[in-house]
């Protein structure tokens, strides 16, 4: 498990319920609308059942799902909304990849490149980073919440690949066309998810300590607040109890 997904669920266990909530209407409004554009029917759009699922996650209610897929297919107004990846490297050499939706793609480019210049890092060319990531559905459940045994029977007869311990969550990797059938699974046996979502996983990691530890958790929690800004990716690995500290 990365060590950037360790880090999201260690602030998810301190962070406000309200203001996350409001973070994550935003993300998952602009993925619908997104994924919409390429037909408002979840049963022939794969992209848009899996928004959907995530709009549900969240508790978002049906009439916000509605207008977002309305806002996507131009049945209602609203601001044309650009996907963007940036590649980008971080403090000790990480490899960061930025998933950005935005109505104005020059404006979120030169905040972007401020956010990395300010915390140690660097904007990179298309394709430098992209390499060192696949594209995967992860899930994260908490140990407390079911066993390895009880997982194994339901997630790999849903189309799972592997189930990995990181010493704070479950973490269950798929490829991103078994991403719903194992949330379903997971659902039908009643068991709280941390996060389920198809994400750019690192095959690699970076071993950061001491300042560019510091520098890299900075950089993540700039990023993540940008309004623009719907995922972070990274390669760093960070000792978990030093993860602890800096978010006090």
């Amino acid at each position: 498990m990365s060590g950037h997904s360790k880090w999201a669920t260690i602030k998810h266990k301190k962070a406000a319920l309200d203001a996350k909530r409001g973070k994550a209407f935003t993300q998952v409004i602009k993925e619908i609308a997104i994924a919409a554009r390429n037909g408002g029917d979840p049963d022939s759009n794969p992209r848009l059942r899996t928004a959907i699922l995530a709009a549900k996650q969240v508790s978002m209610p049906a009439d916000n799902i509605k207008r977002a897929i309305q806002r996507g297919t131009g049945e209602l107004e609203g601001g044309q909304i650009e996907e963007v990846m940036f590649e980008a490297y971080g403090p000790g050499g990480t490899a960061v990849l930025v998933h950005v939706a935005t109505d104005n793609r020059n404006r979120t480019v030169s905040e972007i490149r401020h956010i990395f210049t300010k915390h140690g890092g660097k904007l990179g060319e298309h394709g430098s980073v992209s390499r060192l990531f696949e594209r995967k559905s992860q899930i994260l459940i908490a140990f407390e919440k079911t066993t390895e045994e009880q997982l194994m029977e339901l997630v790999l007869d849903a189309g799972a690949e592997d189930i990995r311990n990181d010493g704070i969550n479950w973490e269950i990797i798929s490829p991103p066309e078994a991403h719903e059938a194992v949330v379903t699974a997971i659902q039908n046996a009643k068991i709280e998810t941390v996060s389920a979502q198809v994400a750019m996983i690192p095959v690699t990691s970076v071993k950061l300590e001491g300042k560019e530890a510091s520098q890299m958790l900075r950089l993540s929690e700039a990023l993540e607040e940008h309004d623009d800004v719907q995922d972070v990716y990274s390669n760093f690995d960070i000792d978990e109890k030093v993860m602890e500290a800096l978010a006090q």
